[in-house]
C-alpha cells in the first residue's frame, strides 16, 4: 500500500466520503492532503466545526479517492497532546506542499 500512497502523494486534492452523522447519507468533499507513514493526513481549517470532522467523530469509516486510487479507510482526529510529534511532522509536510499546515489534523488509515 505504501508505494500506492506515495504514487498519489503529489496530487493536489483527494475526495473524502464520510457518512452524514444525522442523515446517514454519503457526503463527499474535496480537500488538500499529504502522505506520511503510509497514511493520508487532512487538515480541517475550521477545526471541530467542520461537518466532515463531526461525521468522522460519529462514524470513522470513510472512503478516499485520489486520481484512480480508491480505498476504504478509517479516520481519526489527532490529539494535539498525545500525538504532538506526529502533528508537528504532518504540519511541516503540508507547509512544504501547500505553504499551509494549519488546522485540525485528521489521520486516514487505509484498511487492507
Amino acid at each position: 500500500m505504501e508505494s500506492t500512497l506515495q504514487s498519489v502523494a503529489d496530487q493536489q486534492v483527494l475526495y473524502l466520503t464520510t457518512i452524514g452523522r444525522t442523515t446517514g447519507l454519503r457526503r463527499e468533499i474535496e480537500i488538500w492532503f499529504i502522505v506520511c507513514r503510509e497514511r493520508f493526513y487532512l487538515f480541517a481549517e475550521t477545526r471541530e466545526a467542520a461537518g466532515w470532522v463531526k461525521n468522522i467523530r460519529r462514524n470513522p469509516k470513510v472512503n478516499v479517492r485520489v486520481g484512480e486510487l480508491k480505498v476504504n479507510a478509517t479516520a481519526r482526529v489527532l490529539d494535539s497532546t498525545a500525538d504532538r510529534e506526529l502533528c508537528d511532522e504532518v504540519a511541516a509536510i503540508a507547509e512544504r506542499k501547500y505553504e499551509w499546515g494549519d488546522g485540525l489534523p485528521v489521520e486516514i488509515t487505509p484498511t487492507v
